[in-house]
């Protein structure tokens, strides 16, 4: 049944962090206290309106450092480069997942709000260099953030993504919503699932999930 849902997909987007290793990494928390520590520098608020802000921004415009630009005209790329400078230890190669992904039929590409320089490091901690085609990070994106239909516009674009024979794979069901609407199949990878009608498939296990196309 599941390999059917995809028997059409010749292209295949997936997401970086979270998706492409498992949340127990827990990079997040690393990034997290970078960004933090950034925003404090930055508006020369105290580290309890930093955190206020970093959540606040990210649940309203999809990514820290959106809500930063909008209402503080905040230059991206020195704090992508900042907030991205952490320690990969906690990853581990995963030779099977990157067996499968490359015998996925087609073309396949990262798309992350990370930066594609980030997306290297993890893939390389992961055992997944040569797996993907292109590597696209928000920089690409003109640093506008999934969920943003605009951002998926100009990524899909540059890649040459043909959505009704494509596949997306993200951690955040927000960012499923427009692929969805573009009509894409759609495969939310968390260890809980998150109901919606823009989620087609839901896995905790992506190894296992990529077995079964």
């Amino acid at each position: 049944m599941v390999s059917q849902s995809f028997s059409h997909v010749r292209h295949w987007v997936f997401d970086l962090d979270n998706t492409l290793y498992h949340p127990s990494a827990r990079l997040f928390d690393q990034i997290e206290v970078k960004m933090t520590d950034y925003v404090m520098t930055a508006l020369g608020v105290d580290q309890e309106m930093a955190n206020k802000l970093r959540d606040d921004y990210w649940r309203e415009h999809g990514t820290t450092l959106a809500g930063l630009m909008a209402h503080h005209d905040l230059d991206p790329d020195p704090f992508l480069l900042e907030v991205h400078d952490i320690n990969f230890d906690q990853l581990e190669p995963d030779a099977l997942l990157a067996e499968r992904i490359k015998t996925l039929p087609g073309k396949r590409i990262i798309y992350t709000n990370g930066t594609a320089p980030y997306a290297e490091q993890v893939l390389a901690a992961r055992g997944l260099e040569g797996c993907f085609d292109e590597i696209y990070g928000v920089e690409h994106a003109n640093y506008r953030p999934k969920p943003e239909r605009q951002a998926f516009d100009i990524i899909f674009a540059k890649a040459g993504i043909d959505t009704a024979k494509a596949a997306m794979f993200e951690d955040d069901p927000r960012n499923l919503q427009a692929p969805h609407d573009l009509g894409m199949r759609t495969v939310h990878v968390a260890p809980e699932a998150t109901p919606g009608a823009h989620i087609h498939h839901h896995t905790d296990d992506l190894t296992g999930f990529l077995g079964l196309l």
